[in-house]
């Protein structure tokens, strides 16, 4: 099966560009603040010696004339999600990752279009100038991102027949695989994957364990993931902008609670509930807020889901004065049916155990012991008992 890959660089500068034009050609500073540090999202190609996620105090001191401007993650999130949608006029088996990354599988296409490179002009003609996507073509999603990752950008590579050449010189770097894993290739002095191919399986496992056979087999130009199609559903999502710019929680909970009662009428017509759902807010100074709230059982009220959204708020301070706050929902699931006992002693018991797993699912550890006996005997009174865990 052959997969199409594009890959979209320098994303968000792309998207800020679409938005003001006159940004363009000028040296650009994206920023997005994590705590109370402010590090760089993006930025203008030409500014040489800049990686994503270093600190803004760090660029600002080679370039102090660049422009900043705040990361707007959901306007991005929209124009990616866009793209996908007009792509999936050419193919309806495309997948978009969190990098940005797009792989589309081109089977059966061949019935639509003449060639592989008729494929890649309407892909070419889909996606604005702008973005000077770069898109590679090959076997499996390894190769094909190899082919796209190699290639100029607003330019296409197609891989074919023997792969050998094409990899023995690229950096290990673009392998898929865990930082241990590429700190230990640097150290025993393998930086190519034409050195890492030669080595045999034996070896590799005994170093690096189970992705000790992924390297031997990426190396090589093997890559067996599959293509997960992104899923055709309506997008559950909400915003407004605040009658005014406010440090009140309660104001902020209300305009949140106010949203998520419209998307509840749509929900439970279809009598599912919320497994996961994104919070964000955007501060005046345009500082994007955003965390996700995961619930043990899907939940089919309103009232369970704004008491975890005012504890979030609690837990989590805004970065300044909010006047932009939105929600959007990633994944709906059908309530699992529970038989109630009848006996109301038993009953109370079984409300405990579940305000108990909703407590440690919150703060992600055991919070309730109990006290028992382990050496009652004992002349030291630290060993006659102990704090056991909770038996449920």
């Amino acid at each position: 099966m052959k997969i199409l890959c594009v890959l979209l660089p320098h994303f968000p500068l792309c998207c800020e560009i679409l938005r003001q034009p006159p940004l363009a050609g000028h040296p650009v500073l994206v920023t997005y603040t994590t705590g109370s540090k402010k590090l760089v999202l993006d930025y203008s190609p030409e500014l040489d010696g800049l990686q994503q996620d270093m600190s803004l105090q760090h660029a600002l001191s080679h370039y102090s004339n660049a422009n900043l401007i705040s990361a707007d993650i959901p306007y991005y999130r929209s124009i990616f999600t866009k793209l996908l949608d007009a792509l999936e006029g050419i193919s309806p088996l495309i997948e978009g990752d969190e990098s940005r990354n797009i792989f589309i599988s081109l089977e059966g296409l061949q019935l639509i279009f003449p060639d592989y490179r008729a494929i890649i002009n309407a892909v070419f003609d889909i996606i604005p100038n702008i973005f000077k996507p770069q898109i590679g073509l090959a076997y499996n999603k390894f190769l094909a991102y190899l082919a796209a990752f190699s290639c100029p950008q607003g330019r296409h590579r197609i891989l074919a027949g023997n792969t050998a050449a094409f990899l023995k010189d690229l950096p290990c770097d673009v392998l898929p695989v865990s930082i241990k894993s590429h700190q230990k290739l640097r150290d025993f002095g393998l930086h190519t994957l034409g050195q890492l191919s030669v080595l045999p399986l034996g070896p590799l496992l005994s170093q690096f364990g189970m992705e000790g056979k992924k390297l031997y087999n990426l190396a090589r130009g093997r890559d067996d993931t599959p293509l997960v199609p992104r899923i055709m559903t309506r997008a559950i999502n909400g915003n407004a902008a605040l009658p005014s710019v406010t440090t009140s929680l309660e104001a902020i909970l209300t305009e949140l609670e106010s949203l998520l009662t419209k998307a509840f009428i749509n929900i439970s017509r279809l009598r599912l509930g919320i497994y996961s759902v994104d919070i964000w807010t955007r501060s005046w100074s345009a500082v994007h807020w955003e965390r996700t709230i995961r619930f043990k059982e899907p939940a089919i009220d309103i009232k369970s889901v704004t008491k975890r959204i005012k504890r979030l708020l609690e837990d989590y301070p805004q970065q300044g004065p909010v006047e932009h706050v939105g929600f959007r929902v990633t994944r709906l699931g059908y309530p699992r049916g529970r038989q109630g006992n009848l006996l109301p002693r038993a009953r109370a018991q079984d409300h405990l155990m579940e305000d108990i797993r909703q407590l440690e699912l919150r703060l992600g550890n055991p919070q309730v012991y109990k006290i028992q006996e382990m050496e009652p005997w004992s002349r030291i009174p630290e060993r006659r008992y102990i704090l056991a865990h909770t038996n449920r």
